[in-house]
């Protein structure tokens, strides 16, 4: 064993003895030093580090560390070449004696070296994967371009469930797939040929079942869902009107499929169609398959495509994403977004004419951000300082609260630089801001047996209240 292991070291030593191999002993070492250094740092750290620092530690030191074990046996393999080359290579290397207490210790350094190299190499190759499927690395590392579905995300019912949960899933596949698509987003970041504003991904989204589904089951019955929405006229006294109605969710149930759900994504049903545009919007063809397997096809009056545009538009099964396309990165429109912030009172409905004026400073386009920051504000506070002074000095903090809000809906929504403003990505939950349900539901898609998709109200929500002021069924509930 004794002389195996002299002759396998002989070459090795010989050969070793040159600047590049130093050299990659040296970067190997050095980045390893640093590499387990940083990682006790970012141990001792209150909470997640900065993604230009994660950048750091776990992909930029890595690479490092592993071009230093790649240079050790480039620079043998490039000298025996040289050797080979002048006629220099000897036929017999020179002895190793492993008597040596100095080679000895040396090859302690050496095995013990090589082990902890493999134990860095395979920590750093798990914690890169690991920071790649953050949260951080996905929103904040390239803050331009994901700043607006950053924001959007942190202000969102999923704003705990990491971003891979969702676009990327369980198994291998999808993640080979995802971090092959990555390569291709970090060319266009680099050479800044990144769409403006980043368009919504559901050509390339995975379907739902093996995502959504992973935690919400939509065949699950759910009960009838009591909503009440309440937004505001834009008078001066900024007249409350509420809408309060019961929405039918629904699900499997002992009698079959009810409600929404049931009827769009039963288990043994099947709808299809087919969209003329890239956001799925223009729906001239959709297709029913029943429990007995009898498909039912419905055809556009209005559209009227033409065979050219359904061979070329995208034939796709409906699931989840069809209607609820911006479950996480939705943005509001201004009308809405004040509404909400009156309703709960974070804009206070006691100022006169507020809601027309947040609306208006919010429709003006800002050339970036931080004029807006500026100018939001002082508009209002302007408006309220010459058009009612004594609401102005006697309740100046709930003037300064209010343009504090509308300057906060701002910039939760709108990102000049990305080109993203109002009603950019549009939302096809409901089909009161774009055309939603109405893709399908608009009363113009008729079979050939004279079938049409119903655009009843009543199929998915009974109305209890309509723009009331003050809704009798809410004061009979004891809500009001």
């Amino acid at each position: 064993m004794g002389e195996r292991i002299r002759d396998w070291l002989r070459p090795l030593y010989f050969l070793g003895q040159n600047g590049l191999t130093l050299t990659g002993a040296a970067i190997t070492t050095s980045a390893a030093l640093t590499t387990i250094a940083f990682w006790f740092y970012e141990i001792l750290l209150p909470g997640p580090p900065h993604p230009y620092i994660g950048l750091l530690v776990f992909l930029v030191l890595p690479g490092i560390f592993v071009l230093g074990l790649l240079l050790i046996p480039l620079g043998i393999w490039i000298r025996r070449r040289k050797l080979r080359a002048g006629g220099g290579l000897p036929e017999v290397y020179p002895a190793v004696d492993l008597h040596s207490p100095l080679l000895r210790r040396t090859l302690a350094w050496v095995a013990l070296a090589t082990g902890l190299n493999l134990l860095i190499l395979g920590t750093a190759s798990y914690r890169g994967v690991q920071y790649m499927d953050s949260t951080s690395f996905c929103g904040r590392t390239c803050h331009t371009v994901m700043a607006p579905e950053y924001t959007a995300y942190q202000n969102s019912p999923h704003s705990r469930v990491a971003c891979v949960e969702c676009h990327i899933g369980p198994g291998a596949s999808w993640f080979v797939r995802s971090k092959v698509s990555g390569l291709r987003q970090v060319a266009a970041v680099t050479f800044r040929t990144y769409s403006r504003p980043i368009p919504s991904p559901v050509r390339y989204l995975r379907p739902a079942r093996e995502t959504c589904e992973q935690c919400h089951w939509p065949q699950r019955f759910t009960a009838d869902r009591f909503v009440v929405n309440t937004s505001f006229k834009d008078d001066e006294k900024n007249t409350p009107q509420t809408d309060v109605f019961l929405m039918k969710v629904g699900g499997r149930t002992w009698r079959g499929s009810s409600g929404i759900h049931g009827h769009h994504l039963a288990e043994n049903t099947r709808i299809e169609y087919i969209s003329t545009d890239r956001q799925r919007q223009t729906i001239p063809v959709v297709s029913y398959t029943d429990e007995s397997g009898k498909t039912t096809t419905f055809i556009s009056t209005d559209a009227k495509p033409s065979q050219k545009q359904l061979d070329a538009g995208e034939h796709r099964v409906m699931d989840c994403i069809d209607c609820h396309n911006r479950p996480t990165h939705d943005f509001d429109l201004p009308e809405n977004a004040v509404d909400r912030a009156m309703s709960i009172g974070h804009i206070s409905p006691e100022l006169p004419y507020i809601k027309k004026k947040a609306v208006e400073v919010l429709k003006v386009d800002y050339p970036s951000r931080d004029v807006a920051r500026q100018r939001i504000v002082a508009e209002l506070e302007s408006f309220y300082r010459t058009n009612y002074p004594e609401i102005y000095q006697t309740r100046r903090s709930l003037v300064e609260q209010s343009a504090n809000e509308v300057e906060a809906i701002y910039l939760r929504n709108i990102f000049p630089e990305m080109r993203l403003t109002w009603g950019a990505h549009p939302n096809n939950l409901g089909h009161n801001d774009s055309p939603g349900c109405f893709r399908c539901h608009d009363g113009s898609h008729t079979s050939a047996d004279g079938k049409t998709i119903s655009n009843d109200c009543s199929a998915c929500h009974d109305f209890l209240a309509t723009a009331e002021e003050h809704p009798k069924v809410l004061t009979d509930l004891g809500l009001k």
